[in-house]
């Protein structure tokens, strides 16, 4: 697939996502954990809620306001790492924010659709848009 049609069908992904974001709505639900975060530097505001099962991230929920990379990034981050375990999810965390700074020479199928926002690395005024609701996740998941 060319450059052109990848950076087409990556655009496609993101757009579904903000369009028809999964996961989006918290639970009234004290079983969940949640942490927010808010950019006062571009507006995007978003609270990611967990809950957490044996280890495993059995639900990841979002919700907020922001920019089509701060929300489509969420609702993707939520599909990605939902029924991972913590430390599966704590590794793919670390591994996107890699790729977001640009540091993976090639794509890793363990980010699975999250890989679509690898060109936000030629973008470094974007990283925290793509980047807010895994920081979110990163510290409810690590307490």
């Amino acid at each position: 697939m060319s450059t052109n049609n990848l950076e087409t069908l990556y655009r496609q992904v993101i757009m579904d996502h903000y369009k028809n974001p999964r996961n989006k709505g918290l639970k009234d639900d004290p079983s969940y954990q949640q942490f927010h975060i808010k950019n006062p530097t571009c507006g995007d505001d978003i609270t990611v809620q967990v809950k957490v099962e044996d280890g495993v991230l059995t639900d990841i929920r979002h919700e907020g306001t922001g920019c089509s990379i701060c929300c489509s990034s969420a609702s993707v981050m939520s599909t990605t790492l939902k029924n991972d375990t913590i430390e599966s999810a704590k590794d793919k965390i670390e591994l996107y924010f890699e790729m977001i700074q640009g540091h993976l020479t090639e794509s890793d199928e363990r980010l699975g659709d999250a890989v679509v926002f690898q060109g936000v690395a030629q973008f470094p005024q974007r990283y925290k848009c793509a980047t807010v609701a895994w920081q979110a996740l990163k510290e409810v998941i690590n307490g």
